[in-house]
């Protein structure tokens, strides 16, 4: 089946992309999910689970020391006096991508799944961006939100996911030695955008059978 790995900038549209290319490929989608899966790994309630993703991992961590789990190697938590290293938390997500990817496969967006799994040859890694002026004139647009709050959200979701990627893994996430296929989606419509995803997966021999 294989797995596609989709990561996106803010404004690029990866909500609305990457679960379009799930649908179209007849595979699982990815997406809060596996941050639920990691945190009740670690022992953290699911509603509160829901709230965080890489783009607030700290704020995760806090979570979970402030309840005293830490990761079991055995896969179940065990309490602890000390601070959580956040590295648990990362080795977590990993697991779990890693996991999906020997399973039934799917399209996993974000949490650096193209640097976990950039050895698998079953995989499409793909990165969505833009002109930063243009992702966010397009989700003002689509949010009908005030212009101020957009930028100040697009600013602190790029800058999050920045650094959550070169803390992790010591690397930029917008490089394009890191996926197969790099689209500018401010560019183009999203049909269009999936069905360039789409045709690159087909390619490569990932999907149920049609």
């Amino acid at each position: 089946m294989g797995i596609v790995t989709v990561s996106a900038s803010y404004g690029a549209g990866g909500a609305e992309v990457a679960p379009a290319v799930a649908d179209r490929l007849g595979l699982p989608f990815h997406d809060r999910a596996i941050p639920v899966q990691v945190a009740s790994r670690l022992g953290v309630p699911v509603e509160e689970a829901e709230a965080n993703d890489e783009t607030v991992v700290r704020g995760l961590w806090r979570l979970v020391t402030s309840l005293g789990t830490m990761p079991d190697p055995a896969g179940g938590v065990v309490p602890t006096a000390g601070s959580v290293d956040e590295q648990s938390y990362r080795q977590q997500t990993e697991r779990v991508l890693a996991e999906i990817a020997e399973g039934a496969g799917g399209v996993v967006l974000g949490r650096a799944a193209a640097l976990v799994l950039r050895d698998r040859p079953d995989s499409l890694h793909v990165r969505l961006d833009g002109p930063r002026e243009r992702r966010l004139a397009v989700a003002i647009q689509r949010s009908g939100r005030p212009a101020a709050d957009v930028r100040r959200d697009l600013e602190t979701n790029d800058r999050s996911r920045e650094s959550y990627v070169r803390h992790f893994y010591r690397t930029d996430p917008a490089l394009a030695r890191h996926y197969h296929l790099v689209v500018d989606s401010t560019a183009l419509p999203l049909g269009t955008v999936v069905d360039l995803v789409v045709a690159a997966a087909r390619a490569r021999g990932i999907g149920a059978v049609p």
